[in-house]
């Protein structure tokens, strides 16, 4: 089962960024997703809103390199 959110340490090894600028990430992310009527659960963030804001990438498409 692949995973559903990602936590600060798993941004922090794609982005290979620190672990506080992981959670700086998530904060505003949260935010974002609160700001559209969704729930959130703190210091997490869900993979397919990741990748989109990150990438560009929607759910069900695949990143190509």
């Amino acid at each position: 089962m692949s995973k559903q959110v990602y936590t600060a340490k798993d941004i922090s090894e794609i982005l290979e960024v620190s672990e506080s600028k992981s959670y700086q990430y998530i904060r505003q992310m949260n935010k974002e997703l609160e700001e559209k009527g969704y729930l959130v659960c703190r210091g997490r963030v869900p993979v397919a809103y990741f990748q989109e804001r990150f990438f560009g990438v929607n759910a069900g498409e695949t990143v190509t390199a």
